[in-house]
């Protein structure tokens, strides 16, 4: 039996076995679908929270104080409700979560308006409901725009143009694309691309070393007469295939939930055309050859099942670490950063979904430094099943 054929065999049952391993199927199914449903459902709870803040009424206590104040509010098209009863019940409502705040409009606030002076109002929230404060924000913004409205006006009236009490004119050029603006906020979809490359594979990898041997099916496998590296290849593998079908699953899980959900009233979109996407996918392939041999390897040195997934969960950190790093910092795309493992998929995915061209260079060398750690880890794999003590678990 040739290497080759001895190879295909294993692979062939590993992907039986897993498709037949609910366990397997669950892991590879679930975090494709979950996590991109996750932020979606986050993103979404922020659109709407956005959409209702402007509809939501004002309650004021004191509107006969301001009626001018009261109008612009109106003509801005927020609706104004008279605040139930006095000052403390005013809190009371806040603090109950009956209103989302109260505007308080104290008796001498025509006085100062009159007198061009700061005119005093209080504005009661309740800074432990975040879910209230898009609806105090709106307002709040609504008041300062009545404010720089007043300021205006009592510079007109005063023979000064507005415009000198702004010196300054700064106009911001912006360079970055709004695919790239996107990326700031939605910097975790790459991460949940490339986290896919551990999470697909990782039951398989586990299932195929560790169970295997927990079950006693391993001795008999390695007693055929074929090579160990075609054992140890086909079962590195299968786990990249189921966790390269766990990429794709989940990029366009990201895709339909950023362009069919609520995401997209905040004016946020990344590139996902087909050639991007293909592009994705083919930068996060390596990291699903490098994931499965790492997999493979740890779980190889695991006396059980159990034990194997303690270790291989702790490997999840190889994508999770740069995409927290370049939330904070940014990664950059020196050669070197290009070239650590994990951290040059996350820049160029980064770039791809942002839109920006990327480089053959920028594109090779996170491949180069994946295969690389992946032929490493499958050549000491291979090197370790032919020792008895990690056959037997000992």
């Amino acid at each position: 039996m040739s290497w080759f054929t001895a190879m295909w065999i294993v692979l062939r049952k590993e992907l039986v076995d897993g498709l037949r391993d609910r366990r397997a199927l669950f892991s590879a199914l679930l975090y494709p679908l979950l996590s991109p449903l996750l932020f979606g459902l986050l993103f979404g709870m922020i659109a709407d929270k956005q959409r209702e803040a402007a509809q939501v009424p004002i309650p004021v206590l004191g509107a006969e104080h301001a009626p001018e104040l009261v109008a612009y509010l109106e003509a801005s098209g927020a609706t104004v409700t008279e605040a139930p009863g006095d000052l403390e019940q005013a809190k009371a409502a806040v603090r109950e979560g009956e209103l989302p705040f109260v505007l308080v409009i104290p008796p001498e606030f025509g006085e100062h308006i009159a007198t061009a002076t700061p005119a005093p109002l209080h504005m009661i929230v309740d800074g432990s409901r975040n879910d209230q404060r898009p609806a105090s924000s709106h307002a709040r913004q609504l008041l300062e725009w009545y404010g720089a409205k007043l300021a205006r006006g009592r510079l007109i009236a005063r023979g000064v143009d507005p415009a000198v009490a702004k010196p300054l004119a700064i106009q911001d050029v912006e360079l970055a694309s709004a695919e790239e603006l996107a990326l700031n906020i939605l910097a975790f979809v790459p991460m949940f691309v490339l986290m896919a490359t551990f999470v697909g594979g990782m039951q398989l990898a586990v299932d195929a070393t560790a169970g295997e041997r927990e079950r006693g099916s391993l001795e008999p496998l390695l007693l055929n007469p074929v090579p160990r590296s075609a054992i140890v290849v086909g079962k590195w593998l299968a786990a990249v295939a189921f966790a390269v079908v766990c990429v794709v699953l989940t990029l366009l899980c990201c895709v339909l939930v950023l362009e069919h959900t609520s995401v997209s009233e905040l004016g946020l979109s990344l590139d996902t055309r087909p050639a991007v996407l293909a592009g994705v996918i083919a930068a996060a392939f390596p990291m699903a050859l490098m994931a499965a041999a790492l997999q493979v390897l740890v779980a190889s040195f695991a006396r059980s099942f159990k034990e194997a997934q303690t270790y291989i969960s702790l490997l999840i950190f190889v994508p999770m670490a740069p995409a927290m790093i370049g939330m904070m910092s940014g990664l950059g795309d020196s050669p070197q950063a290009l070239l650590t493992p994990g951290v040059g998929q996350q820049i160029l995915v980064e770039k791809l979904l942002g839109g920006q061209a990327v480089s053959p260079l920028e594109f090779v060398l996170p491949v180069v430094s994946s295969l690389v750690v992946a032929a490493l880890c499958v050549g000491v794999t291979a090197a370790m099943f032919r020792r008895e003590a990690v056959i037997f678990g000992r």
